[in-house]
């Protein structure tokens, strides 16, 4: 049996008629740029979370870099987060000459361990980046009453976590501005690269939709130094005819999670998710203690299987002048030691799921 981890391709074969549909006026108006599409998928976005503005652009890192402008992120600025996610994060705190200063993560959720945060917090502290890692939101009730009572922004990088909820509201319409990506494989995936800001805050809304455009507030004439991070309306068009069958593949991703967890609690450290979220499970990720030989073995079986994310940030190359070393975050590296992601997409079938399974727990160690 042959599995595929993400399985773009059968989602196409689905959605075809619908999609090819939409490509196609795109294609005959030649509006690529700032097309209607994009506004009315806007429109979309911001039912569906229920935030008040959802502003679409080139990627979730360039989602993170307008929020981070949004909010006026200066030299020296520090801006809490954690140090176990993809490197954008980060990167774009660095990239505005801001200081990434990083908090370890739970055991369980690979979330931000909200106990150490305050501690972290100094005078020049700005701002709380939480990562809703794997797809499960951060606990956002500690981090906005700490946010609170030390008059700190809140940026949410939900860049795996669209579709989820905490306490029954959309991770997108949490803390004072929140991101989302639209990469292929996640759970809502454009054909490129794509992006979205939500916000319920007017002026950020405003600025970050001049910031996308040069920082344009009319055309020719510059407000802010910005960026060209527009979503291109090929995108949006594919988003749109995508859209409608969301909800559906947040319950059959739950479907798979559940018979994963079914299958494996008594065999590996699986995902955790807390009783007031839900997750929408951009990855099942278990923790093994025999990882290399476990990979190897799948892979022979046909089971594809990544790492993410194999070396936490605060040991990567580019960040060895924030002047962490190892063991600062102890649980962060355990987790770069011992984190395996199984696949994960709403159109694996049962069969297909209990072949991964038995194969898990035959070589688990």
């Amino acid at each position: 049996m042959i599995i595929n981890f993400s399985n773009l391709q059968i989602q196409y074969q689905k959605y075809k008629k619908r999609i090819d549909a939409n490509l196609e006026i795109i294609l005959n108006k030649s509006n690529y740029i700032l097309g209607e599409e994009v506004e009315l998928l806007e429109k979309q976005l911001e039912k569906f979370t229920g935030a008040k503005f959802a502003i679409t652009c080139s990627s979730g890192t360039d989602a993170l870099l307008l929020s981070l402008m949004a909010i006026g992120i200066e030299p020296d600025d520090e801006i809490i987060t954690t140090p176990f996610t993809w490197i954008s994060t980060s990167e774009m705190i660095s990239l505005l000459k801001g200081r990434p200063v990083f908090v370890d993560i739970e055991p369980d959720t690979y979330n931000i361990n909200t106990e150490l945060i305050e501690s972290a917090i100094t005078k020049k502290t700005k701002a709380i980046l939480p990562v809703s890692l794997y797809g499960q939101p951060s606990n956002m009730d500690d981090i906005q009453t700490i946010a609170n009572k030390y008059n700190l922004k809140v940026i949410i990088d939900g860049a795996q976590s669209f579709g989820s909820t905490y306490n029954k509201k959309s991770d997108s319409n949490l803390g004072d501005i929140s991101i989302t990506s639209f990469f292929p494989s996640k759970p809502l995936g454009c054909y490129g690269d794509g992006g979205a800001v939500f916000t319920n805050n007017e002026v950020y809304a405003k600025k970050i939709g001049q910031l996308r455009v040069h920082g344009q507030n009319r055309r020719f004439y510059h407000k802010y130094i910005g960026i060209g991070g527009r979503l291109d309306t090929i995108q949006a068009a594919i988003l749109l005819a995508k859209l409608p069958f969301f909800p559906k593949e947040l319950q059959d991703r739950q479907r798979v999670a559940d018979r994963y967890t079914k299958h494996l609690s008594q065999f590996a450290n699986i995902p955790v998710i807390r009783p007031n979220r839900s997750s929408s499970w951009a990855q099942y990720t278990l923790k093994v203690n025999n990882r290399d030989e476990l990979r190897g073995k799948l892979k022979d079986k046909g089971i594809p299987t990544s790492i993410f994310y194999p070396v936490p940030l605060h040991l990567q190359e580019c960040f060895k002048y924030l002047n962490y070393n190892k063991n600062d975050f102890k649980v962060s590296e355990n987790a770069s030691d011992q984190v395996l992601s199984i696949p994960m997409n709403p159109f694996l079938t049962n069969d297909q799921i209990d072949y991964v399974a038995t194969n898990l727990r035959e070589n688990i160690k």
